[in-house]
């Protein structure tokens, strides 16, 4: 029997700590939660001063057993669950289920799963921390109460089986709100001049931006401006007025938190939120790398913090200067944004000599793709910053001034390894070079071009710009993303379409119900204020019951007003005009779990159904029919002639163009499952577009999408 028994969540984990641990000492694996709430009641007293009714979870029962067994053989017992409230409340509810008293020192942490982390912890273990625990039992309380009193409003007014949550209430309420933005904007015409100038002696001309007149900024809304403007300089001269020659400095992105890791990920990677968090649990659980065994690749990865160790600090100084350089080396200090639990270091390397080169042929292609993102970010965040010689050039052609901006890196510093990644490009990385000029200089006009554009409304939110706003809106926390996402997705409220989300037809109104109803439930600041209530109940400064009761009272007031008012309201489906041709009743909308679909009222005695046809206003450009929208079943829109199959073979991933010509060899094939891509991107570019960058960064993915 052994000596001492440790406890942790996975078997994976288990595996790499027990390598660590000698002696009669035996690592077993919890398989994560053993007790919690049951699905089948709220099972929170509300009368009884919230207590929470737990129950062991079903199939764990022979797990219990055995830890059960090993525990009272055991003459120590250690419980090091992950080190978060989450690990926390485990580790609370296993003492419970052991018999272990939560003040005895039973619980150990560690921020890695290395030798020596695991092994200092054993020598300083502590009491099971309650306020950590009281934090997580708030948050899952409060979320039951909530999901479980709001989710029959929906039930009633909507359908049967729907959900409603705090967090993920409110990330469809971003999502809808910013779809209703987009569809609202009214789209604002401007125009730009460019000048295209070449310098005596230049072999390539440089372009200059139009700017105003008389140093004064003018916006041109219309051509009849702009050709004014071309009228009044044709002819003159463009003249160098004013040479600023200037160095400018950027700084290394910190290294990751959570957040700032999916969102990473997610750009760079395309990875979803929750493979992001699934690959990253592998790494710090631990992968047999070879002559080593199973190691611990990176630090916990739910973390709010940018703090690094300084022995970590000092292994990344001898990892830049013997590989980049003592130039490349530059000791910095990241300060964790407020309101932000610093428990734990960023997410980093646990060994800096493991690169990811080093231990590729260990991993996955998942895996080795994360680890090389935390890996390179993390050494990055420790280099110098890249420098950049500037020049901004004043040119006047007559009355009007243009402007001309060139930026040269002299040294790439952390951009030697590694550049951020944004949802906006706006060049800043890019160089632009201008040839050497001189005040009062003459150039050349080679050529004037003006760009007709149209603003633009706010792009969706994609899963890395959303997690983005629940951050800095403070709504929920790194752990709670990955879940919020795929809850809603799972529910159907929103949708994916080429990465961005888009609400469902069903969000919609699952939204404007709560919106109704729950108003200040599904509230962003309501959200972020219960945020900042658990963080003060995990420092002891306010007591979790008492949280929960000043939100209780007036939240069971507004749920007993609404009960009052659905109690004679029926569920009225919306009738269409569309009769069921089996019994002839007028078929009626219903929402399932891919959306809106038409159904026979007289179910179950006629089980009629089927998928509302959506169209368009452009004909088949083979036929001439009526133009369809399908979906494939992950959900991807793609387009066919109503014809097809049958008389018209016409079926593409593009939206027809009227005028534009189309072939077999440009088609979308079914094969039952899903849809394969066969044609070619379609060369056209969108109209409307900001600035010229943008439809030259169209026209190069245009040429990537191609390839």
């Amino acid at each position: 029997m052994a000596n001492k028994l440790i406890i942790v969540e996975s078997p994976a984990k288990a595996s790499t700590i027990t390598k660590f641990i000698g002696g009669s000492v035996k690592v077993m694996a919890s398989m994560g939660h053993i007790r919690d709430l049951p699905k089948s009641k709220l099972a929170v007293d509300v009368d009884n001063n919230f207590e929470p009714e737990y129950i062991n979870i079903r199939g764990k029962a022979d797990l219990i057993k055995s830890l059960k067994k090993e525990a009272n053989a055991a003459k120590t017992v250690y419980l090091a669950t992950d080190p978060d409230r989450e690990g926390e409340a485990i580790a609370w509810h296993l003492a419970y289920i052991l018999n272990i008293s939560p003040e005895s020192l039973c619980r150990v942490t560690f921020n890695e799963i290395t030798k020596d982390a695991v092994q200092d912890s054993i020598k300083h273990p502590r009491a099971i921390d309650k306020n950590l625990f009281d934090a997580q039992q708030a948050r899952r309380v409060l979320d039951r109460i909530v999901g479980y009193k709001m989710s029959p409003v929906l039930w009633k007014k909507v359908k049967r089986g729907l959900s409603a949550g705090r967090v993920q209430s409110v990330a469809v309420r971003l999502i809808v709100e910013r779809e209703e933005e987009i569809e609202k904007f009214i789209p604002e015409e401007y125009w730009n001049i460019y000048a295209n100038l070449l310098s005596k002696g230049a072999k390539k001309t440089f372009e200059a931006k139009f700017f105003g007149k008389d140093d004064k900024k003018i916006e041109l809304k219309n051509k009849d401006q702009v050709d004014e403007i071309l009228k009044d300089i044709k002819g003159k001269d463009f003249i160098v007025t004013d040479i600023k020659k200037g160095e400018k400095k950027r700084n290394p992105a910190p290294p990751f938190t959570t957040s700032t890791m999916q969102q990473e990920a997610s750009r760079k990677l395309g990875f979803a939120i929750k493979k992001t968090m699934s690959v990253a649990q592998g790494l710090y659980e631990g992968v047999k790398v070879p002559e080593k065994g199973l190691v611990g690749l990176i630090t916990y990865m739910r973390t709010d913090s940018t703090r690094i160790s300084d022995v970590a600090r000092a292994a990344a100084k001898n990892y830049i200067e013997s590989t980049y350089g003592k130039a490349y080396y530059e000791n910095r200090f990241y300060k964790t944004k407020d309101g932000a639990q610093d428990a734990h270091e960023a997410i980093r390397p646990t060994y800096i000599d493991l690169t990811p080169a080093m231990v590729k042929d260990s991993l996955t292609s998942d895996q080795y793709k994360l680890y090389n993102l935390i890996y390179n970010r993390f050494i990055a965040s420790q280099m110098s910053a890249a420098e950049y010689d500037t020049v901004a050039v004043g040119i006047k052609a007559g009355d009007y001034n243009f402007k001309a901006n060139g930026q040269n890196i002299k040294f790439h510093g952390f951009m030697k390894l590694y550049v951020e990644t944004k949802d906006i490009d706006n060049g800043e990385d890019d160089e632009l070079l201008l040839p050497s000029l001189e005040v009062n200089q003459k150039l050349e006009n080679k050529n004037i071009e003006t760009k007709q554009s149209f603003t633009e409304p706010p792009a969706r939110y994609t899963e890395a710009s959303i997690v983005k706003a629940l951050e800095e809106k403070g709504i929920g926390r790194p752990s709670t993303y990955a879940p919020t996402i795929s809850t809603i997705l799972d529910r159907h409220y929103i949708q994916k379409e080429q990465k961005q989300l888009v609400p469902t037809e069903l969000g919609k109104i699952v939204n404007k119900l709560l919106i109704e109803n729950f108003g200040d439930v599904v509230n962003v600041e309501f959200t972020a204020n219960i945020e900042e209530e658990f963080d003060q109940i995990a420092e002891g400064k306010q007591n979790w019951k008492q949280v929960i009761g000043n939100f209780y009272t007036p939240f069971a007031k507004t749920v007993e007003k609404v009960e009052k008012e659905l109690e004679h309201v029926e569920l009225v489906e919306e009738v269409s005009d569309v009769p069921c041709e089996k019994c002839g009743r007028m078929m009626v909308f219903k929402y399932g779990r891919y959306g809106k679909f038409l159904a026979c009222p007289g179910f179950p005695e006629c089980k009629n159904a089927k998928p509302i046809i959506e169209t368009i206003d452009v004909p088949c450009p083979v036929c001439g029919g009526v133009v369809q929208i399908k979906k494939t079943k992950r959900g991807r829109k793609f387009f066919v002639c109503e014809n097809n199959p049958g008389t018209c073979e016409y079926i593409s991933w593009n939206k027809p163009v009227p005028g534009e010509k189309w072939s077999p060899s440009d088609s979308v094939v079914e094969d039952g499952s899903k849809v394969k891509k066969t044609r070619k991107s379609s060369k056209k570019t969108s109209k409307k577009t900001t600035t010229k960058k943008s439809t030259t960064k169209a026209k190069k993915n245009t040429k990537t999408s191609k390839k």
